[in-house]
């Protein structure tokens, strides 16, 4: 039976651990009226009542039952038992103080007697002392360890030699594994001290700590909370070392050190010309009080690895930058330009370093920097001349330089046989400077932390789409091939009615139809079919005819052979664009969810960050209020990083300080219906994915309208769809209308006050002429240890390689659904590795949880396009969609892309196939496995299945999943 008596002692951590030495026996100070609990384990936390009722309410409910009869009485009787409790500590401390978790629990008890609950009380007494005895289980060490420590000497950084001081590892090992259930701190210290030998140095020590608790997370997915924390031990050696704070520390040292190491963290960084100098007028006394050193507890062993091995500043390869100076770094170079820029830095950090939202890529890596470069996207148009496209080129390679991914509109170039008049020659066409495009992404590797990335786009119209679609081929000559960098096509809704009607499809040289680049819509329409008029009666001679369906076919089995090129949708990215007034669109950018107009004087550029979707569910239920506030802050932040950012392209500049768009997206859409106990394949998934969208959007223009007011409306306010009161939702019409109601089926449904919102808009303007987009997120997802973006898990067990190594992942929704039911077990990890973490053929688990946890590939591709097409009407720009089709073919492959236009979306990302043949697997017996009874899953010895690894997805060098 469980009482209960344990969430007495799961208060929510205050401060780190106490483990007895000076620095941490300080944390036991308290404010005046402030009472805070003293844990098992030294933590010091805040006392919370409520706690305290909880485990009352448990303990009552383990004897009577939640019927409706005892609810009533068993409500009444914890309230007042609760008050008791409290009133007791309140009236021994009037001024505050610190109670131990025990003196709690024995009060408890006490009052139970005291109030004749004699049988809740007895079971309570036997609950509590079951798991005293579980906890000197868990800690005790094998005969075996406690001999092999005692003989093994360990040389420190001085080169001199010391005993194991076994006591210290029981510490750190005790904070890694605090508050995690299912993890033991004897088995991590016995298994690791069977590879230490006499002579060991500090390091090695450590690092066998986390390689230990990493192996043992296939079994249980707490490990890598485990693993993350014993990280962090090498991570304050090497950081605090260097910032002259301290040689080593225990998390329960950090309320002491953080603040110390903050002011030497900037001191430092700004004596190596690695933080920018104006860091130094923050008061960095305030700031250092505001750092909470418990959410260091928070990552996962592949977020806190990612961040040490990419993000955090470095000198000659010695990070100095810890995880809480690293949301301050990032906080304070955003706020910078604030007017209380102290109090708005708290702010910032408080939200970053909760894992509410995160900031995109290069804003981690550069904010408070000396070049802050912060933004993520850059869209430019190329223009048709010699030295028009090597400017670009040579643009390009100093965006990309300073960690921005590309998107090029290569559509004005004239077309392989077009006239030269300078030369009375030939053009040789867009590919051959495609080709210099690839070799200048790979040469110019955004500043060493990831590798260059770029994006081509072409309109299904031009003279060279052919070629273009076969640039990602493995065969064929590769001069004219680019196997580096990625292709979208940029496709008109008139080709797709084409394809609809097996009509014909007419392509041109840009140099003699150079309007069609900036047409859109009804316009576009009636121009395409007067140039193809003027094939017929001869005026225009080069040009070729062809069934749109044959084009079609060639495009999407280029999309299944080489992955690209990506397909995405012009008509709707204009129609619906805010900005239609002053502008075209002429591309995406590399991950397609930009849509933001570009020309020979601008590059367009867009700022992004993501709300963390699963954060923000509380009781299954999704916390508008919650939401609200991190949008509001979050907001605020994307804004600033607009007059922050360092441009080392002047055009770029021009066109965010005139427009001054931004991205805010999602991420852990998938961790959210877990959170609220929904299958991805359900309507109810496409329901939460509408509401869900409706909330973020409705909270993103209200404080960018509010940041209007503040700071005024950006400069092409006026004439804009916002001036005219036309929100997202509404330009939906606008792309019906455009298209016609036989070729678009949307969802236009609302329930939030739009109204007002708009009345609030048409007052104040809008300080942002874009507000949303869905990035894949790949990076910081892994920091903050949830689902990518808005994708399906991809394995609910598998192997992730990227740059920083490679990790295993395990579903933790999964396995704790699994535990609940008595299905965890060895077997259930060796099925899972067997069945490449799949869970449909494994006989012994629930068909509800089949359904709940089906994977990428076992979804119908149907159930991703319906929840993309209703955030798209919330959305005014464009998600990055991935699309997973298992046993792919030409004809789903057809039907996907075609519902994906008719479903109104804008863009499309990568398509993920999986082909209809799998691995032998030769280490399993697989009788075994597929149909396991209970008996022999407790009882059977069975061989373990290699992990599988999840490379098509998560290639370390493709530029997506970094």
């Amino acid at each position: 039976m469980q009482t209960g008596s344990e969430s007495v002692g799961n208060q929510t951590p205050a401060t780190p651990p106490v483990t007895g030495t000076p620095s941490q026996t300080r944390l036991a100070a308290t404010a005046p009226g402030q009472m805070r609990v003293i844990k098992r384990n030294g933590t010091v936390v805040s006392f919370e009542d409520s706690k305290i009722s909880v485990a009352i309410t448990k303990a009552f409910l383990a004897v009577e039952g939640g019927t409706a009869a005892a609810s009533s009485r068993i409500h009444e009787t914890v309230a007042k038992l609760t008050e008791q409790v409290v009133g007791t500590f309140k009236r021994r401390m009037p001024s505050g103080g610190t109670i131990h978790i025990e003196d709690i629990q024995d009060q408890v008890e006490l009052a139970l007697m005291r109030a004749g609950e004699h049988l809740i009380a007895r079971d309570y007494v036997i609950y509590r002392e079951s798991r005293r005895q579980a906890r000197v289980e868990k800690e005790a060490l094998s005969p075996e360890s406690e001999a092999a420590a005692g003989a093994i000497n360990v040389v420190g950084a001085d080169g001199n030699s010391k005993p194991l001081d076994i006591e210290r590892i029981r510490t750190i090992v005790a904070e890694a594994c605090m508050d995690l259930s299912d993890v033991s701190e004897a088995a991590i210290i016995d298994e690791a001290l069977k590879n230490l030998y006499n002579g060991v140095t500090e390091h090695e020590l450590s690092t066998s700590l986390v390689i230990t608790a990493r192996t043992m997370i296939e079994q249980e997915p707490n490990y890598s909370s485990a693993a993350a924390r014993l990280l962090l031990d090498n991570l304050r050696a090497e950081g605090l070392s260097f910032l002259n704070v301290a040689d080593s520390a225990t998390q329960g040292d950090m309320e002491t050190y953080y603040p110390q190491a903050l002011k030497s963290f900037i001191s430092r960084g700004i004596e190596l010309e690695l933080l920018a100098p104006n860091l130094a007028e923050y008061d960095l006394d305030m700031l250092g009080e505001a750092l909470l050193p418990e959410r260091d507890l928070q990552f996962s062993y592949l977020g806190l690895q990612t961040l040490y091995d990419r993000y955090f500043i470095h000198s000659d390869e010695t990070r100095f930058e810890l995880p809480q100076l690293f949301f301050m770094r990032v906080a304070m170079g955003l706020a910078t330009r604030e007017e209380d820029k102290n109090a708005r830095a708290i702010e910032f950090y408080q939200l970053l370093s909760s894992f509410d939202y995160m900031s995109s890529t290069p804003t981690l890596f550069n904010s408070g920097t000396l070049r802050p470069q912060l933004s993520s996207c850059y869209l430019t148009t190329v223009p048709d001349d010699l030295h028009g496209i090597y400017g670009a080129i040579q643009d390009n390679a100093m965006l990309s330089k300073f960690a921005g991914g590309l998107g090029n509109d290569w559509t004005p170039v004239r077309a392989l046989g077009a006239y030269i008049k300078g030369t009375n020659g030939k053009s040789q066409g867009v590919v051959p400077f495609l080709k210099v495009v690839n070799d200048t992404a790979v040469a110019v590797n955004q500043g060493g932390k990831r590798k260059g990335a770029v994006c081509a786009y072409l309109e299904t119209w031009h003279m060279d789409i052919e070629e273009f679609l076969e640039l990602r081929k493995n065969t064929g000559d590769d001069r004219r091939r680019t196997h580096d960098m990625n292709t979208a096509n940029w496709v008109p809704d008139l080709f797709m009615k084409r394809v609809f009607e097996d009509g014909d499809w007419t392509l041109f040289s840009p140099n003699d139809v150079p309007d069609l680049h900036d047409l859109y819509g009804s316009a576009f329409e009636e121009r395409y079919a007067q140039y193809e008029e003027q094939t017929r009666n001869g005026e225009l001679k080069l040009y070729k005819t062809m069934k749109a369906q044959a084009l079609w076919r060639k495009m999407l089995g280029m999309i299944f052979e080489t992955g690209h090129p990506w397909i995405t949708f012009k008509d709707p990215c204009n129609i619906r664009s805010p900005q239609q007034h002053c502008g075209v669109v002429h591309s995406s950018n590399l991950c397609t969810e930009i849509t933001l107009n570009t020309s020979k004087d601008e590059i367009a550029v867009c700022n992004l960050g993501s709300v963390n979707l699963p954060q923000h569910i509380e009781n299954g239920e999704l916390n508008i209020d919650k939401l609200r506030k991190t949008v509001t802050t979050a907001i605020r932040m994307l804004d600033n990083v607009i007059d922050i950012n360092y441009y080392s392209v002047e055009t770029s500049e021009n066109s965010n300080m005139k427009h001054r768009p931004i991205g805010l997206g999602l991420m852990g859409f998938q961790d959210a219906l877990y959170k609220t106990d929904i299958s991805y394949a359900s309507e109810q998934a496409v329901e939460f994915a509408d509401k869900s969208m409706e909330a973020i959007s409705y909270f993103a223009i209200s404080a960018s309208t509010d940041l209007a007011a503040e700071r005024g409306a950006y400069s092409s306010y006026e004439g804009s769809l916002w001036s005219q009161g036309i929100f997202p939702i509404d330009s939906l019409n606008m792309l019906v209308e455009q298209r016609g109601s036989e070729y678009i089926s949307v969802n236009q449904d609302s329930s939030m006050d739009w109204d007002a919102l708009r009345g609030k808009v048409a007052q104040q303007g809008m300080r942002n002429s874009n507000v949303m987009a869905i990035a894949p997120t790949a990076t910081i997802a892994n920091i903050t240890g949830v689902s990518q973006s808005i994708e399906p898990t991809y394995q609910n067990l598998y192997v992730k390689s990227n740059l920083s190594g490679e990790f295993t992942v395990v579903n933790p929704y999964l396995v704790r659904d699994l535990k609940e039911r008595g299905l965890w077990d060895k077997v259930m990890v060796n099925d899972l590795k067997y069945f490449d973490g799949s869970v449909q053929a494994v006989d012994r688990i629930p068909a509800d949880l089949k359904a709940k946890y089906s994977t990428a590939f076992e979804i119908e591709p149907r159930w991703l396009v319906d929840s993309a097409s209703r955030r798209q009407k919330w959305i005014d720009q464009a998600q990055s969609l991935n699309l997973y089709i298992n046993n792919a073919s030409g004809k789903k492959l057809d039907v996907t892309y075609r519902m994906a236009w008719f479903s109104g979306l804008k863009t499309t990302y990568y398509l993920r196939s999986l082909a209809a043949t799998g691995t032998e697997k030769s280490t399993v017996n697989t009788g075994q496995l597929n149909a396991v009874s209970q008996q022999a899953a407790e009882a059977a010895p069975v061989q373990p299945a290699p992990v599988p690894k999840a490379c098509s997805l998560d290639d370390p060098d493709c530029e997506a999943c970094q």
